[in-house]
C-alpha cells in the first residue's frame, strides 16, 4: 500500500517577457538541466535527471512526459513514483498587469517531506534566477 501525497503549489513570478525563453526554461533538456538538475537528457517522451558527477557518486530520477503543450505547461510522472495521483507540472502564465510570465509549480510529496519539497524548489527558483536573470 502506498502513502497518499500531498500536492503542493507554488507561484514565482519571472523577470520575462519572452514566451520563448520561458518555454525553452521549462521544457527541454538545455533549460532544465540550468535550475533543477545538473544535467538532463530527454529521449522517447522521457526526461533523465542527475545530480552530482556523472563520473563519480551521482543521483539520477527519470520522469515520463505525460502531457506538452508549447507555451503552456509540461506534465512529468517520476517513474519510481507508486502514487497514481501524483506528478510535477510546471505551467507558465501571463501576468496582466506587467506583461511578464509566472510559473505555477505542482508538486507531490509525503507529509513528512513537504517542507522538504519547498526548500527543494526554493533552490531551484534561486538557481534559475542565478543562471537566467529571470
Amino acid at each position: 500500500m502506498h502513502m497518499k501525497k500531498r500536492q503542493i503549489q507554488i507561484e514565482h513570478s519571472l523577470r520575462s517577457t519572452s514566451p520563448n525563453i520561458i518555454w525553452n526554461i521549462i521544457s527541454t533538456e538545455g533549460g532544465l538541466s540550468r535550475w533543477i538538475a545538473d544535467s538532463v537528457k530527454e529521449k522517447e517522451g522521457r526526461f533523465s535527471f542527475i545530480w552530482g558527477d556523472e563520473w563519480s557518486h551521482h543521483e539520477e530520477r527519470t520522469a515520463t512526459i505525460q502531457e506538452r503543450v508549447r507555451h503552456s505547461h509540461i506534465r512529468m510522472k517520476w517513474d519510481d513514483d507508486t502514487d497514481p495521483e501524483s506528478y510535477l507540472e510546471i505551467r507558465m502564465s501571463r501576468e496582466e498587469v506587467t506583461g511578464g510570465f509566472i510559473l505555477h509549480i505542482t508538486d507531490f510529496a509525503l507529509s513528512e517531506d513537504v517542507d522538504s519539497l519547498y526548500d527543494i524548489w526554493d533552490q531551484n527558483l534561486d538557481m534559475l534566477r542565478q543562471a537566467t536573470g529571470l
